[in-house]
């Protein structure tokens, strides 16, 4: 399987210099998102999409998903497109023309390219969002497969949202059906689907053997069991074999920072939890005495694992450990905070509450931690931006807590 995909991705890299225009180029970058293989073709990828952003005075399209396709793909690969591209599909007073809402193609690439829209300042997006979404809801129980299927995807998840994982399993029937469609890019996406299963599926089976043995050394009948959800999370952030180190670290920090979470909210006694909150903050195994025994064992199978993170690292990596324990200290503090609110049955304001379960819901130790294993990408400056609490981190964790404070609400209301 191994050296078929090679040779298919000798072929594969052959269809760039074969496209004929750019639209064609922007289809095959599409296909190899899409299906998942894209990762075998970042160089070419950023060569192509680099030239054709470099080439906008030569892009006359007046077809509405050629524009949205060129907006959406340079967008995502870091390429800044004005939102005035759509400028060509509307009157004189602002509105969108009326025939394009009879291009349920277009609608739908012009949807999932109007996602990425930058927050406060492009309006005219926001509403070309709200026109493509709207007149997709009313035409699609008029629509066949796949389109119908791709449709009913992008209004529950927009496309550039999506899961990647997801997307191919479902993409991969329907590319057989396309025009474009290409026997060996297909064939290519099916075997390194496999072949990356096989490895995910031995990464499972090692995290579960870990989380088997750290349970019996603890004892930990108290904790939620969420192994297969914990490896998902860090599954879908990186699938891609280069980053198997990082994924199984991330999974790792992921079940502990739960444990920790369950210990506080469900397990440990106000005095436990702040005693447990100090022995974190100092993170010295050798002055934990004053902690029951139980919590010892945890807090020592925490400081082990995170030997272990260090030992799976370059000795110019290691500085990243610091990083993640920083993380883990903080969030270990919001906890502290939550347990001392509960007990106390004190209500916070809106903000104090803002303030500390943003942290609490892990937005922070987990974009640190998804850095630590990903090799020379991930720079001293990243760590500095992902442990200062920036506007895009708090912003993670904000929604991580609103989504699931509402999911609770339903289910306990």
């Amino acid at each position: 399987m191994i050296e078929r995909a090679d040779k298919l991705k000798g072929e594969v890299c052959g269809l760039f210099e074969a496209c004929k225009n750019v639209v064609e180029k922007l289809d095959l970058v599409d296909v190899l998102q899409r299906l998942g293989i894209d990762h075998h073709f970042q160089e070419q990828i950023a060569t192509t999409l680099s030239i054709i952003h470099n080439q906008r005075d030569e892009f006359n399209s007046s077809d509405l998903h050629e524009v949205s396709l060129r907006f959406r793909l340079l967008r995502q690969h870091g390429f800044w497109v004005p939102a005035d591209e759509f400028d060509r599909f509307k009157l004189e007073d602002g509105s969108f023309i009326d025939s394009i809402a009879n291009d349920p193609k277009g609608l739908l690439s012009l949807y999932n390219a109007a996602n990425l829209l930058t927050h406060n300042n492009e309006g005219a997006l926001e509403e070309a969002l709200m026109f493509a979404r709207r007149h997709l809801e009313l035409i699609q129980s008029s629509l066949k497969s796949p389109l119908a299927d791709q449709v009913a995807r992008a209004l529950k998840i927009p496309l550039p949202r999506t899961l990647k994982r997801v997307e191919a399993v479902s993409y991969m029937q329907e590319y057989s059906v396309e025009q474009r469609y290409n026997p060996a890019i297909l064939e290519l996406a099916k075997l390194d689907f496999n072949l990356l299963q096989r490895l995910h599926q031995k990464e499972l089976k090692t995290i579960s053997q870990w989380w088997k043995d750290l349970s019996e050394d603890v004892g930990l009948e108290y904790v939620r069991d969420r192994i297969v959800e914990c490896y998902f999370w860090a599954y879908s952030m990186y699938y891609e074999q280069e980053y198997a180190r990082a994924r199984m670290i991330l999974v790792r920090l992921f079940m502990l920072t739960s444990l920790l979470d369950d210990t506080y909210d469900d397990h440990a006694t106000l005095e436990e939890s702040r005693d447990l909150t100090k022995a974190i903050e100092r993170w010295d195994e050798n002055n934990i005495s004053f902690l029951p025994e139980y919590m010892k064992k945890f807090f020592l199978k925490v400081t082990r694992n995170f030997e272990e993170f260090e030992d799976e690292l370059e000795p110019h990596e290691k500085y990243r450990v610091a990083y993640v324990r920083k993380a883990f200290q903080l969030i270990s503090k919001s906890y502290l905070q939550e347990a001392e609110w509960s007990h106390h049955e004190y209500i916070p304001s809106f903000k104090d509450h803002v303030n500390v379960s943003a942290v609490s819901a892990g937005g922070q130790v987990m974009c640190v931690g998804s850095l630590v294993g990903m090799g020379d990408i991930a720079t001293k400056e990243a760590f500095e931006w992902a442990i200062g609490h920036t506007d895009a981190i708090r912003a993670s964790g904000e929604v991580s807590r609103f989504m699931d404070d509402m999911a609770d609400f339903k289910v306990f209301h």
